[in-house]
């Protein structure tokens, strides 16, 4: 008799374990003192489980020499190799929605890759009973946590009596023992030891400072060794830094511009009025700014105009941006710390692109902080259209447009410079190369 027709083609039967002699072909289940060949084979079942089955084949035979074979992992009744080119997607083509499900529900949670809402293995199927009503469902929840009762506690409360262990802090370490563990033992050479045993204090801190020890040392000894002005008296490796008194600063002193006479020399065009400073100047009108407005689209020769801390309002800086579009020779425009609108910066920017004339324009700090990307992106394009403005002072919250602005601002400046080069090579070659006849 064979031995598969003993045990079965596959799978063996009972438990998975079985004893089979051979002698002269004849099976023998007494025989237990002959040599033992053992043959270990693994069985996986359909249910994703690997179930290790042995069992043990006696052989007797006239030598003693024993061997262990050991047979290929299958699946399904075919080796694991045979799956390596199997597609996945064919396979869940061929699977139900049903069994797909249960199959999602096997995913790792952890998967930064997936949606939350297929993270989570837990499905309520119940239909909503209506519309959510946060408000009720809020009052539910608080109702429902006041009239839960509390949970009991396993021994009630009686003053005096401790509940439980008590704590009991650790032992704390004594001083000397302390100090002996901070101690590192550094060898530096008897020539660096010697050197250091008699330094005194003052030349100790000297050589922290000058190697960048700034954790040794406090600030006034860090500072008196820099100078070279001796260690402060009772500030020791030991001392304490105290606050040194603050040194008082006179107050700026206010601004005297006359406001009536300057705006009387820009309306009169003054040649010698080329820079107006009007800053923190308090309580000025609106009236005195539109008249100012008003001068400046006619003059010629103011080149400078600072506006800063004056309380300039949107109407006033619409007069202003008006008045940008018809004058051609203010070059600087500072209007920091106002009360203008997004909107209405957006405006002025505007007006810089009618006459191109001016080179700096300031308006940073005003009431709203925060512009927004419509309005950045906005202020963006119009400074990309303007060939003259070489600085711009405005906080930009968004990468994109100050990257864009300060790429811009610089190739005008490159421009000018070039322009500038060119001109003096220009100007430098023509008195160089002159006919006698012109130069007469």
């Amino acid at each position: 008799m064979d031995a598969t027709d003993v045990l079965g083609p596959d799978v063996p039967s009972g438990n998975g374990e079985g004893v089979l002699n051979s002698d002269n072909n004849n099976v023998n289940n007494k025989d237990d003192e002959a040599p033992t060949v053992e043959e270990t084979y693994e069985v996986t079942t359909t249910k994703r489980k690997t179930i290790r089955t042995s069992y043990k084949i006696q052989e007797t035979s006239s030598s003693t020499k024993t061997t262990t074979m050991t047979t290929a992992a299958k699946l399904y009744g075919k080796d694991l190799s045979e799956y390596d080119d199997v597609d996945v997607d064919d396979l869940l083509a061929q699977l139900t929605p049903e069994e797909i499900n249960m199959l999602a529900k096997e995913v790792d949670p952890d998967d930064s890759f997936m949606p939350p809402s297929q993270r989570c293995s837990y499905e309520c199927d119940k239909s909503p009973t209506g519309p959510l009503n946060r408000k009720k469902l809020i009052e539910h929840i608080n109702k429902q946590a006041l009239e839960t009762p509390d949970i009991p506690e396993l021994k009630p409360y009686v003053p005096g009596v401790i509940r439980g262990k008590k704590w009991v802090p650790p032992p704390q370490e004594t001083a000397k023992e302390k100090q002996a563990e901070e101690q590192i033992a550094i060898d530096l050479g008897e020539e660096y030891e010697h050197a250091l045993s008699n330094a005194t204090q003052e030349e100790i801190i000297d050589l922290a400072a000058i190697l960048g020890f700034h954790s040794m040392m406090n600030q006034d000894q860090y500072h008196a060794s820099l100078l070279n002005a001796g260690q402060p008296v009772g500030l020791g490796w030991d001392g304490i830094t105290k606050a040194s008194q603050p040194k008082p600063y006179p107050m700026d002193p206010p601004n005297d511009t006359d406001v009536d006479a300057t705006i009387k020399q820009v309306r009169e065009d003054d040649s010698s009025l080329t820079e107006l400073n009007w800053n923190n100047i308090k309580n000025i009108s609106d009236e005195k700014f539109i008249q100012l407005f008003e001068g400046l689209e006619m003059n010629t020769h103011l080149e400078s105009l600072s506006l800063t801390n004056v309380g300039l309002t949107d109407k006033t800086a619409q007069r202003l941006a008006e008045a940008l579009e018809k004058n051609s020779t203010l070059r600087v425009l500072n209007v920091e710390t106002n009360f203008i609108s997004p909107s209405v910066i957006v405006r002025l920017i505007r007006a810089l692109l009618k006459t191109k004339s001016i080179e700096e324009f300031r308006c940073s700090n005003q009431r709203s902080q925060v512009l927004g990307n419509k309005i950045e992106m906005e202020i963006t394009q119009l400074v990309e259209q303007n060939p003259t403005l070489l600085r711009l002072g405005l906080h930009l919250e968004f990468n994109d447009a100050r990257h864009r602005v300060a790429a811009h601002l610089q190739r005008n400046i490159d421009r000018i410079r070039k322009d500038l080069t060119l001109r003096l090579q220009f100007r430098f070659f023509n008195m160089n190369h002159r006919k006698p006849a012109l130069i007469q």
